[in-house]
């Protein structure tokens, strides 16, 4: 391989993240495709080392067995429901897993403050960023295994067949630390894209992430084959996914609290829906005993009763 082969899309969205994170020099960023790969130290000799196929090429698996991510969602550890595998370079990977995980897999807690839709992640997008990457940056590529991500209701695991520095435990890993990236030419290139620190915070910055939003921070447990990360969702995310039909209701409470004397058509207005359906929503929460009408039905008032 030579570094004719290697993506010049991938190439110019690397310079332009470290142009933005001011890691390299412009005198670097100006460099030719093999010049930059030359100062990022990855070529050995005259050969391209396999940390620059996988950060570069536009299929690494091409030439190493196994260097995708896996989704899938679990009814139970027996039924699968359905599944993604994500394949490309690892500046890819961490992008679309992300994508992945936030507009597909993880539902969001919906609450309302007055009319206002608020919607919570059970895991701090953040604190799922910095996991995403550890496992890509940190994995050993010659285990031939994708990394697993496995979502259930209640969790999200994340498997990565990697391997921690000689004498270190899960206790070290949680405490300060030095950096020890197992793939230090992969972590150099996040690094200097802006994308990760150097100074070996990953977990560190993964915990504060959840106790910023307090959620329950992950449990972290160190295998013969890997490393997992499993954040369990909280009792009040659980509790707090709703159906479309609660989520309607719930404001359509909050609009009749604000203005009781709106009419069947003011309220479709005001949420977008037909007046048909609000007047079925307006049926069901009257059947429920939620809402009464008081007076003629152009000039009485509507009231919430809980």
């Amino acid at each position: 391989m030579s570094v004719r082969d290697l993506s010049k899309t991938t190439l110019d969205a690397f310079r332009k993240r470290a142009k933005e994170s001011r890691r390299l020099d412009s005198i670097t960023l100006r460099e030719s495709a093999r010049g930059l790969v030359e100062k990022l130290h990855l070529q050995d000799g005259s050969n391209l080392k396999r940390a620059t196929l996988l950060l570069f090429h536009s299929d690494p698996e091409r030439f190493v067995t196994g260097a995708h991510v896996k989704i899938g969602f679990f009814r139970t550890n027996a039924d699968l429901v359905y599944h993604d595998e994500i394949h490309g370079n690892l500046f890819t990977q961490v992008e679309k897993t992300m994508e992945l995980l936030l507009t597909k897999y993880l539902k969001a807690s919906i609450s309302y403050s007055g009319v206002q839709r608020v919607e919570t992640l059970p895991v701090p997008e953040a604190a799922l960023r910095e996991a995403v990457l550890n496992a890509i940056i940190h994995k050993d590529y010659a285990s031939g295994t994708p990394i697993q991500i496995s979502v259930y209701d209640d969790k999200l695991m994340l498997w990565n067949p990697g391997r921690l520095p000689q004498d270190w435990t899960i206790a070290k890993l949680k405490a300060k630390h030095a950096s020890r990236p197992f793939n230090p030419d992969v972590a150099n290139a996040f690094f200097r894209a802006g994308m990760i620190e150097a100074w070996g915070r990953g977990i560190e910055r993964m915990m504060e992430a959840c106790q910023t939003a307090t959620v329950p921070e992950p449990d972290l447990r160190y295998e013969s084959d890997g490393l997992w990360v499993e954040f369990r969702f909280s009792k009040s995310y659980i509790k707090g996914v709703k159906t479309t039909q609660e989520i309607t209701q719930e404001i359509t409470q909050e609009i009749l609290r604000a203005d009781p004397t709106l009419t069947r058509h003011e309220l479709a207005k005001k949420t977008g829906l037909t007046p048909d359906t609000i007047k079925y929503r307006l049926d069901k929460l009257r059947t429920a005993g939620i809402i009464r009408h008081i007076g003629p039905r152009k000039a009485g008032r509507w009231e919430v009763l809980k």
